[in-house]
């Protein structure tokens, strides 16, 4: 009897993500214009952010898998990327066989929190964020559709599996300053609705620190976990987290290498206060910077993390296991 192929081979990209695109697909993909085969989904940019060059759209190699279990706490599954659409259970699976066992799947609108509810709730190892993103709030809020939308994600926040309100938060990057009240609102109604359902809360900040904190601290209450999605600040802000208690989710971006500043924050960064994630497809870790990102490329950015805090994978894995726990509940 032929022996069954691994799910994974360390240095090999897994067998899930690598396309077999036809002729006219790979032309398209090629010139940029490829989108995943017409699944349903929205789809990742197939250009870079700022330069527009096109993307390397293939998945990077399998790490070598963690000695210890770990969870991503940020990912967007439903985001297509690359040459394919991988489902859930391949990417879940996938991921546990290099020791990450759990996967939050996260929303940004109506459409993605109901994706990643149902998601968790049909697969084990998933759990689940909903939430409107600051740059979706003043969209919504100039067609008179932010209240029914909102009213859809306050029900979606009271199913199973869904341990956290977000992504939410502020972002200047995206929305100019006539957009910056109805994030503010947006955001604050959100920071309401965890602490009324006693879930963790996932911020979305992008350029927008002093926002971000602003409106935390203007907060009657703030839930008891707090979570700096795909950390972006300094050491000052750093500082801040650390003086309040708040989580720091650290991103394949710290790997890059005009990172220093966010380096500098993981240095001091308090260890009970340290989360890890990929923000799947998207900031994926040095070398592979501008590919698609996926749950099972978590111990590259891990390793990282452990080399600049001068530990090893399985003392810095243990901890940031334990402050998951801490941060969204047992992961049961």
């Amino acid at each position: 009897m032929e022996s069954q192929r691994p799910l994974i081979v360390t240095g090999q990209t897994p067998a899930p993500y690598v396309p077999c695109p036809s002729p006219e697909a790979a032309e398209a993909a090629e010139g940029g214009e490829f989108d995943g085969g017409g699944a349903e989904g929205p789809v990742r940019d197939s250009r870079e952010e700022h330069s527009r060059r096109k993307r390397r759209l293939e998945y990077p190699p399998a790490p070598e898998p963690l000695p210890v279990p770990m969870i991503d706490n940020h990912a967007h599954l439903d985001f297509r990327d690359g040459m394919l659409t991988v489902e859930v259970a391949e990417a879940l699976a996938v991921a546990q066989a290099v020791g990450v066992s759990g996967v939050i799947g996260v929303g940004y609108d109506v459409a993605s929190s109901e994706f990643s509810v149902r998601a968790a709730q049909e697969h084990r190892g998933m759990k689940a964020a909903v939430a409107l993103h600051p740059n979706e709030a003043p969209q919504l809020v100039e067609r008179g559709e932010f209240e029914d939308a909102f009213a859809r994600i306050v029900e979606l926040s009271g199913e199973d599996q869904v341990v956290a309100v977000g992504e939410s938060g502020m972002d200047r990057f995206r929305t100019g300053e006539e957009g910056i009240a109805a994030q503010r609102q947006s955001f604050a109604r959100h920071i309401e609705l965890a602490v009324e359902r006693s879930l963790a809360l996932q911020i979305h900040d992008r350029d927008a620190h002093d926002d971000v904190v602003a409106v935390l601290r203007e907060a009657p209450r703030l839930p008891e976990s707090v979570v700096f999605h795909c950390f972006s600040g300094d050491a000052e802000l750093a500082r801040i987290c650390n003086d309040n208690g708040w989580y720091m989710s650290f991103a394949g971006t710290v790997t890059f290498n005009n990172a220093a500043g966010l380096r500098e924050a993981l240095a001091i960064a308090d260890p009970q206060l340290i989360l890890v994630e990929t923000d799947t497809p998207f900031l994926t870790p040095h070398p592979y910077r501008g590919r698609p990102n996926a749950p099972y490329l978590i111990p590259q950015t891990l390793r990282f993390m452990a080399e600049h805090r001068e530990t090893t994978v399985e003392s810095l894995g243990q901890q940031v296991m334990y402050n998951t726990v801490q941060a969204y509940g047992a992961w049961t």
